[in-house]
């Protein structure tokens, strides 16, 4: 059920809505829109009447949703949502960069890629603190002490950090050092992670599991957002098929399906998509083509020295070409857009 208040509703109007609401052993949801706040209800095993509310005053209208998701899609809000990482629009206009090593390794290692992606235009940092692996004889990441030479990254170049929590158990530690939490492919179905991230006061990246539908995927975002966080950012980074000639495969497809159906923003990970470092770029121009509002791409200063996905990982020259040719991009299908903006 959506509730649906006026543009001139008051917020004792909405604060009422809410009470009734609870009342019934439900939850609200309310979701402040450019022009209406919409107010979700979560909860409830079957259907409401939608007289319950008709009267209120305030109330527009009280509609069923018909997704199985309620919260995070475009019935609940037409427009799109804009999530902000560390002061940065990830979702309205322009383009969003995170560079960095798949995992941090030392301290030269984070602060050097970290002054190479903030020179190439990017405006968050990516960097492992704990690495799931699938060998479990591989690195698997410093821990806390990633964490602290993360936040040592963040103080000298000013770019927001996304690091991946793994578990329950880790995350208030990550919560302590990250600006936006990502919640890894292998995890995508860790419904308990995923209602963590939701009390989180952080943002939440969510990658999409490797032979997740996109419903599957949409509903593992519900899990967050039923829970009070609606930061959440989608993010493709290929999914598991019969081809051999790539680690996985990139299914740029899901962005304007996700764009259709929901309101969350949807980034890009040609790195993880790919596996193979001369197809990242390619790969990263057609996400913005097809209407990613960025891109997540690994980074190292010395790829074949790596201990985790070097093969996959940019020098922070390609890096820097890659971001201008997205812009360009991006640029000439804005310019291709205005003229329908303006006829609005």
């Amino acid at each position: 059920m959506l509730i649906v208040m006026t543009a001139q509703a008051t917020p004792a109007d909405i604060e009422r809505v809410c009470k009734k609401i609870e009342s019934l052993g439900f939850r609200p949801h309310p979701i402040p829109g450019a022009q209406k706040t919409a107010i979700g209800i979560t909860g409830n095993p079957g259907p409401i009447d939608p007289a319950e509310f008709e009267d209120f005053p305030g109330v527009a209208e009280a509609i069923r949703v018909s997704k199985p998701y309620k919260l995070v899609s475009r019935e609940v809000k037409s427009e799109d949502s804009i999530v902000y990482v560390k002061g940065v629009p990830i979702g309205g206009p322009g383009l969003v960069f995170c560079g960095g090593p798949c995992s941090v390794e030392s301290r030269e290692q984070i602060l050097t890629s970290a002054r190479a992606v903030k020179a190439a235009g990017a405006q968050l940092l990516r960097g492992g603190a704990y690495k799931p692996r699938t060998s479990p004889y591989a690195f698997q990441g410093l821990g806390e002490e990633g964490l602290k030479l993360l936040a040592e990254a963040r103080a000298e170049t000013g770019l927001g950090i996304v690091t991946e929590a793994i578990d329950v158990e880790t995350f208030d530690l990550v919560e302590n050092y990250a600006d936006c939490v990502q919640i890894g492919a292998r995890n995508m179905q860790n419904y308990s992670l995923l209602r963590r991230a939701g009390r989180s006061r952080l943002p939440i990246l969510l990658k999409r599991g490797m032979s997740a539908t996109l419903e599957e995927y949409l509903m593992a975002a519900e899990y967050i957002l039923s829970e009070g966080n609606y930061n959440v950012i989608l993010c493709e980074r290929g999914v598991r098929t019969f081809n051999d000639h790539s680690r996985n495969t990139l299914d740029l497809s899901v962005v304007p399906a996700v764009r259709k159906l929901s309101h969350l923003p949807i980034v890009v990970d040609p790195s993880h998509g790919t596996g193979k470092r001369d197809r990242v770029h390619p790969m990263g121009l057609a996400a913005i083509a097809c209407g990613a509002a960025g891109l997540l791409v690994e980074v190292h200063p010395t790829p074949d020295h790596a201990l985790s996905d070097g093969q996959q990982s940019l020098y922070p020259e390609q890096f820097a070409h890659l971001v201008e040719e997205c812009r360009a991009i991006y640029e000439v299908l804005a310019r291709r857009r205005a003229p329908e903006h303006a006829l609005a």
